[in-house]
């Protein structure tokens, strides 16, 4: 299994951008999926996960109301649509599969990592 983030960028604050994750394998459906963050010096955090059908989702406080998780199953990709961007916010985010079809918050639970993208938010 592999993933591939891609949508990074720089941004300046109040800002959007779109991350995308492309999996490959054709039974995505059937797993959970994640998005968490890193930043320089500090534990990688999660951000926001969807359930296999997509029928749940789950945010961290930090970013609930500003960023929405999607996934498109027939394509393979899942999303993470980020708006009104903060500096805090700037950090390596990285797509996950869970090996659960529910969501999932806890880094165990993911089985696959992908590269990682970087997001950059200036003030």
């Amino acid at each position: 299994v592999q993933l591939q983030a891609s949508g990074g960028g720089l941004v300046e604050a109040g800002g959007s951008l779109r991350l995308s994750c492309q999996v490959s394998g054709r039974t995505l459906n059937m797993y959970g999926m994640g998005w968490f963050r890193q930043a320089p010096g500090k534990e990688r955090e999660f951000v926001a996960t969807i359930s296999g059908n997509g029928g749940s989702t789950y945010y961290a406080d930090s970013v609930k109301g500003r960023f929405v998780i999607s996934r498109d199953n027939a394509k393979s990709t899942v999303h993470l649509q980020m708006n009104s961007l903060k500096p805090e916010d700037t950090a390596t985010y990285y797509c996950a599969r869970a090996a659960v079809r529910s969501i999932a918050t806890n880094r165990d639970n993911y089985a696959y990592w992908g590269q990682g993208t970087q997001v950059t938010v200036s003030s």
